[in-house]
């Protein structure tokens, strides 16, 4: 594929396809700075892989909150929720 054939094909994607689910950009990239804001501040010292999970989490709760009923994102947030269970939960037995 071409670069012009890919750069058609993501601006479709940003500004029809995820504009139409997500609402405007600008907005949407503000809630997950705030959301991540508060995830990072709260972390001392180096970041983890259960806060990239909470930050993945919140990105997709931004994401929800312009279209509630957009199944993707639900899914997506199960799956991160579970991601972070099995990375961050001491099993009996385990170190």
């Amino acid at each position: 594929m071409k670069r012009n054939d890919l750069l058609t094909e993501a601006g479709k994607k940003i500004n029809v396809d995820r504009a139409n689910v997500y609402g405007d950009a600008k907005l949407n990239h503000t809630r997950i700075a705030q959301g991540w804001n508060i995830i990072l501040n709260s972390v001392d010292g180096d970041i983890n892989e259960g806060h990239v999970v909470l930050m993945m989490d919140w990105l997709k709760t931004s994401r929800l909150l312009e279209t509630i009923s957009h199944e993707d994102s639900w899914q997506d947030k199960i799956g991160y929720a579970a991601l972070g269970g099995e990375f961050m939960i001491k099993t009996e037995g385990a170190e």
